[in-house]
């Protein structure tokens, strides 16, 4: 069944046809006029109900649908998430740095909504898994404390703003035991500093480094600094990237955001599929509220190399590889025909979202349906989608389903 499915043109989406979400939405729909002054920021896919799919040959919504249809949704899932899909599969064209964040666990989740359901509007966690299509980064965990240390040691505007003791403490430290007993006070202390003092130190920071050589920018990562301070201000978020691992992925590659684990999306276009919660802890890089007090508390102040940080797929079949989290809401399959080729999609005990994202081809499920970039299809528990590449194209799609 072809989902006809919501775009969001939040205004740090990438603009016009620079988005690979305008692309595919322009390819599956060619009427839709592309505004080349348009943010177009993520597409959405599923149940969600700020931006609910429409199955278009029935013109009814996917979520009144599965209600009247629970074959569609499947024992297994029906009886861990009840008549839901219990998760929400995303396309996302980043132009600006999206706020630094961290997402609670589902027990913190269910307190933080019991006692502050204004802030915390669900009693869900919020798991994100981000595939990267072009080349993306991404601000994720914190560093290992060499690399903190001697970013230390290099910025007297950065330790100016933060106790002598949190500083001290962290410079001493020898990598033995836990690195929260040292990062976390060094954190709290950036997180509750003056925020005249954070906007005076990054402008005095900023004033150094654009006098210094080429090599000493790179080592301090004055053109990011200036790219995040540029689009916020005086924000205490450009100070993160000194404590956060800076990350680059390619095509292909992608991160796991578990819970308590700060990150941020700083550009690019991607592949993300989240359980379905909107709660979110902000630390910077937004004019939003920040909740210090839950944020220092919650957060995971484990130190991580960056290829901690990569999540890797496993291998399916020879057209086929599956990233599959630790949770049971979701896990993304990637699907890849070449000419000539011809695929059944695994039975799975689960509901499906598709889309293609790159070739042409026909995807049937009981009718063929073309299949071309921004193609989206629903397809229900234990039922099988034949794929088949248009002559001498391709089929690239990824699948979302549960984890179950």
């Amino acid at each position: 069944m072809e989902l006809q499915c919501k775009v969001q043109n939040y205004e740090w989406g990438k603009l016009g046809l620079d988005s690979t979400v305008a692309k595919l939405l322009s390819s599956a729909n060619p009427d839709i006029a592309i505004d080349p002054m348009k943010p177009y920021a993520e597409l959405w896919m599923g149940t969600h109900p700020n931006g609910p799919s429409l199955i278009i040959d029935r013109d009814v919504l996917l979520s009144e649908y599965i209600k009247d249809n629970l074959d569609a949704i499947g024992p297994a899932v029906r009886k861990k998430f009840g008549v839901a899909v219990p998760f929400l599969f995303k396309i996302l064209s980043i132009r600006k740095a999206l706020s630094i964040q961290a997402h609670p666990n589902k027990e913190h989740a269910e307190e933080l909504h019991k006692n502050f359901p204004d802030m915390y509007k669900d009693p869900n966690h919020k798991p994100e898994l981000a595939i990267a299509l072009t080349p993306f980064e991404a601000l994720c965990g914190f560093r290992p404390l060499s690399e903190i240390q001697g970013y230390l040691k290099n910025l007297p505007e950065l330790t100016s703003i933060l106790s002598k003791d949190s500083v001290d403490n962290l410079l001493a430290y020898q990598e033995q035991g836990e690195s929260g007993t040292v990062l976390k006070p060094l954190f709290q202390a950036l997180m509750t500093s003056d925020k005249g003092a954070i906007t005076k130190s990054l402008q005095s920071l900023l004033d150094r480094l654009e006098k210094a050589d080429v090599t000493t920018q790179s080592t301090l990562l004055y053109p990011l600094l200036r790219r995040l301070h540029s689009d916020f201000p005086g924000d205490v978020g450009c100070w993160s990237l000194y404590f956060m691992n800076y990350m680059q992925l390619s095509p292909g590659q992608a991160i796991f955001l578990k819970p308590n684990l700060p990150h941020a999306y700083l550009s690019g276009d991607c592949v993300e599929c989240m359980a379905c919660s909107d709660n979110v802890v902000r630390a910077g890089l937004t004019p939003k509220h920040i909740d210090v007090a839950t944020l220092v508390d919650m957060l995971d102040y484990s130190s991580y190399a960056l290829d901690q940080l990569l999540f890797n797929p496993q291998l399916e079949d020879a057209n086929s590889c599956i990233w599959r989290p630790p949770v049971s809401d979701f896990a993304v399959v990637k699907i890849r025909l070449e000419s000539g080729d011809t695929y059944n999609t695994q039975n799975r005990p689960s509901p499906s979202l598709l889309i293609v994202t790159s070739g042409s081809g026909e995807a049937c499920d009981t009718e063929p349906i073309p299949a071309r970039p921004g193609t989206v299809i629903f397809l229900k528990a234990s039922r099988q989608l034949t794929l088949k590449p248009t002559g001498d194209s391709h089929l690239e799609v990824y699948q979302a389903i549960c984890n179950v």
